[in-house]
């Protein structure tokens, strides 16, 4: 007898509680809607910054060179106007190039903002289509709406699951949260926007080997924008009748929690509301991997220290960094680093160039700057310990510190004040010291690209949640659009 059934069963519980979350929630909260806001120009802002480098812009613009999409999605700070699969790429890309949008960290990590490629590529796609058959367009606080559900749907997975552990790179949760919420802006039933989630988790997932040394490469740079781009593909295969896989993830040996989980089903701490988007890490002051930032923080107050004591990091003997697990699992490295995305994942490396150098920005990872012999003589000196303290709160949902300490031990024998950081610039308990200078990078972001004028029309626009709700989304797009072909 056949221990198989033909009989279709119904939709597992995660993509049915993930559906009704999408279909249901009205995300309204203003806490959750003003942090959206301040998610969405930092991170514009931070692909705007992303095409001052060549390695970026290659990959940009449509498949076949020359194309124009009519009524397409335009991709801010270019020239492009493309079909919303290709647009959500480009954005994807530039939002994740330099490691500066924003991170969620928890069992799994990842950056929730990585999501606005397919939700603005998508809004401003239907924007445009239905100004031309003369329909209302969608609007910003359209997109803020998808924002806060993609943060949340990522954020919650993330909590308790961990993707990293099995091999596997968090770019599946965009690829998950992305499909959920652009179907619903695609106006998706139910049972259509379950279809298309089983198709994102049924779809190749990608391995973490790109972030990890001995293969650590640039597509850790445009692997979110992969990933937001097919979850686009895929909800427009739903859209025209496309089945599903209802038991993607149950499934006794094909499904996803046998096949890539170890055989254990997804736990959940909390269920879907605004939690993630309220309580998202900005990257506010340095473009470095998130479990390092208040490591950078901290070197920089002792660069000013030596300073001040007529000293420099020559004289430095050793170091001694005291950290959380999560540090040491993902970027406590020693030896040779091979290009710039190994070394923004190297908390030696991110420690060093501040004590060296007075700052820490995108271009400091560049072979340029790596070359010089004083940072790698500064690494070697650079020791990491975790403090189980610090690991815990780092999993307290009260907390969420990401704690780093460093002790410096001279080489007259002496020894520097430990300096000891829990919450980073961009942590919610530090939101109001965090918002102006948040806002600032978005201005030098928006100097990279514009002229005075284009400047002051985004920021007019940006500056009120009230009035940006209202923008028809294609309008504000518009604002970012230039005549640079690059």
């Amino acid at each position: 007898m056949s221990l198989h059934t033909s009989a279709r069963p119904p939709p597992d519980q995660v993509l049915t509680d993930i559906a009704d979350y999408v279909l249901t929630c009205r995300a309204n909260g203003a806490l959750a809607r003003e942090t959206a806001r301040l998610c969405l120009i930092d991170t514009l802002g931070c692909g705007l910054e992303a095409l001052e480098y060549p390695a970026c812009t290659k990959l940009l613009g449509p498949i076949v060179p020359g194309t124009v999409v009519p009524n397409g999605a335009r991709v801010p700070g270019t020239a492009f106007q493309l079909d919303p699969v290709q647009a959500a790429f480009n954005l994807g890309a530039m939002i994740r190039w330099l490691d500066f949008n924003d991170t969620w960290l928890a069992a799994e990590w990842g950056h929730p903002s990585d999501n606005l490629g397919g939700i603005l590529a998508v809004a401003d796609w239907l924007a445009r289509e239905a100004v031309a058959a003369g329909r209302k367009p969608p609007l910003m606080g359209d997109v803020l709406t998808a924002m806060i559900k993609a943060h949340e749907i990522q954020g919650v997975l993330a909590l308790e699951n961990a993707f990293n552990r099995v091999g596997l790179d968090h770019v599946v949760l965009v690829k998950v949260a992305s499909t959920a919420v652009v179907s619903q802006l695609l106006d998706l039933d139910r049972e259509q926007i379950i279809n298309a989630l089983s198709l994102a988790w049924v779809d190749g997932q990608s391995l973490r080997t790109y972030r990890h040394a001995p293969n650590t490469g640039s597509r850790k740079s445009w692997a979110a924008g992969d990933a937001t781009s097919r979850a686009v593909r895929l909800a427009l295969m739903a859209r025209s009748g496309e089945m599903g896989y209802p038991s993607v993830l149950t499934a006794k040996q094909w499904g996803f929690y046998d096949a890539l989980f170890r055989g254990q089903p997804f736990r959940f701490q909390r269920g879907y509301g605004s939690y993630v988007m309220e309580n998202v890490l900005f990257k506010i002051s340095y473009p470095a991997e998130f479990h390092a930032q208040t490591a950078v923080e901290a070197a920089m107050r002792l660069h000013a220290l030596l300073r001040e004591r007529g000293n420099s990091a020559a004289d430095i003997r050793g170091i001694t960094i005291r950290t959380h697990e999560a540090c040491l699992r993902i970027i406590d490295k020693q030896g040779p680093l091979a290009n710039p995305a190994d070394r923004d994942h190297c908390i030696q490396y991110m420690v060093a160039v501040p004590l060296i150098h007075g700052r820490l920005t995108a271009a400091d990872y560049e072979d340029e700057i790596a070359a010089d012999p004083r940072i790698e003589a500064l690494r070697a000196k650079i020791h990491c310990v975790e403090d189980p303290a610090f690991t815990a709160d780092y999993h307290d949902p009260e907390k969420r510190s990401i704690a780093n300490a460093l002790t410096v031990e001279l080489n007259d024998g002496s020894t520097l004040a430990e300096v000891v950081i829990e919450y980073p610039l961009g942590h919610r308990r530090r939101r109001t010291e965090g918002t102006p200078l948040l806002e600032a990078k978005f201005r030098r972001n928006l100097a990279r690209r514009f002229a005075q004028p284009q400047q002051q029309a985004i920021l007019a626009a940006s500056a009120s949640l009230a009035e940006l709700e209202h923008m028809p989304v294609h309008e504000y797009v518009d604002l970012y659009v230039t005549t640079d072909p690059s």
